[in-house]
C-alpha cells in the first residue's frame, strides 16, 4: 500500500465548502509548547496535540465546539463532579489498537507497549486551515513495531471546526499482523452530558440505524453523535473514506460515551451480529509496507441532518 502523507490539499478544499465556504474567515493557527501544540481557530481555542512521556499515546484534548462548549470527557485530567472515571485509557480523541502481535496498545501503561512522539514533522498555519503533521513509534515491549505519519488538517467555518485524520502505518524491523479486537481504534470519550446511557445523546448512522446498540459491531459510511448541553444544541461526527483500510469501517460506539471507528476488528463484529460464515481480517504488513486510515470528525453547534453528511462525505474526492 502507498503512503497518502501530507498528501493534496485539495481534499480539504472540498471537505470545507462541504460543510460551508466561509471557512476563510477564520485563521487556524499552532503554538507549539514543551509537550503539546495548541489549535486555535479564529482566536479561540479548539484542543491541543498532547504528547507528555506521561501519556501512554498521544492524544487531541480538551476539544470544543466554536461556541466553547467541551464535548468530550475531562477524567483523566480533570476531575468534574458527577463524571464517570471508568476507562481511563479513554482520553480525548486518541489512535490506538489492542492487538499488534504480541502487545496490546489500548490501555493505559507506564512501560511499552506505548505510542511514542517522535517529532512534529510540519505546522503549517493559515487562513481557514492549518496542516499539523507529526510522526510516532509504536514501541512493542521488544522493539519498535510500527512507524505512524499522521497528517491532521484543521478546517473551520461557521459553527463547526472539523480535522481530517490522514494516518500511515508501515511496518518496521519485522512483520506486524493485526489482531481482530473490538478495542479500537480511532475515538473519542464524550462528556458526560453527551453520552447516551444518561445523557441527551443519541447516535445516528449513515444506514438509517439510530442508538448505539443499533449502530454497534456494524459498518457505515459515517456515524454522529448530537446532544445537547445547557440549552444548545451540539454533535460530533466521524466519517470514514474508501482508501482506509477495510472501508466501510466497523464502529464500536457505546452508550457510556466511547465513541470509535474500528475497522479492524472483523470478526469480532460479526460473530456478534450472526453472519453467516463469520471471517477474520488478520491485517498483516510485511517489514516496509504500509496501511491507510482516513477519518474525518466534525466538531459542531446545532444540528445537522443525515442529508447534510451525505452531501459532506460525497464531495471528499475518493
Amino acid at each position: 500500500m502507498k503512503s497518502n502523507y501530507c498528501a493534496a490539499a485539495l481534499a480539504v478544499v472540498f471537505l470545507a465548502c462541504a460543510v460551508g465556504c466561509d471557512a476563510a474567515a477564520k485563521k487556524v493557527e499552532f503554538v507549539k509548547g514543551a509537550d503539546k501544540v495548541d489549535v486555535v481557530i479564529g482566536g479561540k481555542p479548539f484542543t491541543s496535540y498532547m504528547f507528555s512521556d506521561k501519556l501512554t499515546k498521544p492524544v487531541l484534548y480538551p476539544v470544543q465546539t466554536p461556541s466553547g462548549i467541551k464535548v468530550n470527557r475531562g477524567f483523566p485530567f480533570e476531575e468534574i463532579e458527577g463524571e464517570a472515571t471508568d476507562h481511563p485509557h479513554h482520553v480525548g480523541i486518541f489512535f490506538t489498537y489492542d492487538a499488534v502481535n504480541d502487545d496490546g496498545f489500548w490501555n493505559n501503561t507506564k512501560s511499552p507497549p506505548q505510542v511514542k512522539h517522535v517529532k512534529v514533522a510540519k505546522m503549517q498555519p493559515g487562513s481557514g486551515r492549518g496542516e499539523l503533521c507529526t510522526v510516532m513509534h509504536w514501541t512493542g515491549k521488544s522493539d519498535v513495531l510500527l512507524e505512524e505519519k499522521r497528517k491532521m488538517v484543521f478546517t473551520a467555518g461557521e459553527g463547526w471546526n472539523a480535522i481530517d485524520f490522514s494516518i500511515d502505518l508501515t511496518a518496521m524491523g519485522k512483520k506486524v499482523k493485526f489482531g481482530d479486537t473490538k478495542e479500537g481504534m480511532f475515538a473519542i470519550r464524550t462528556a458526560q452530558w453527551l453520552r447516551e446511557k444518561d445523557g441527551t445523546g443519541r447516535y445516528f448512522s449513515s444506514n438509517g440505524d439510530k442508538t448505539a446498540g443499533n449502530i454497534w459491531g456494524k459498518r457505515a459510511r459515517w456515524v454522529a453523535l448530537e446532544g445537547e448541553k445547557d440549552g444548545k444544541k451540539v454533535g460530533i461526527a466521524i466519517l470514514n473514506y474508501p482508501k482506509s483500510v477495510n472501508y466501510p469501517t466497523y464502529w464500536h460506539a457505546r452508550n457510556y460515551g466511547l465513541f470509535a471507528a474500528n475497522p479492524l476488528g472483523q470478526l469480532v463484529f460479526q460473530k456478534s451480529k450472526k453472519v453467516e460464515n463469520p471471517k477474520p481480517l488478520g491485517l498483516t504488513l510485511e517489514p516496509g509496507e504500509t496501511a491507510h486510515f482516513n477519518f474525518y470528525i466534525i466538531i459542531y453547534d446545532g444540528s445537522k441532518t443525515p442529508e447534510q453528511l451525505e452531501k459532506l462525505f460525497s464531495k471528499h474526492p475518493k
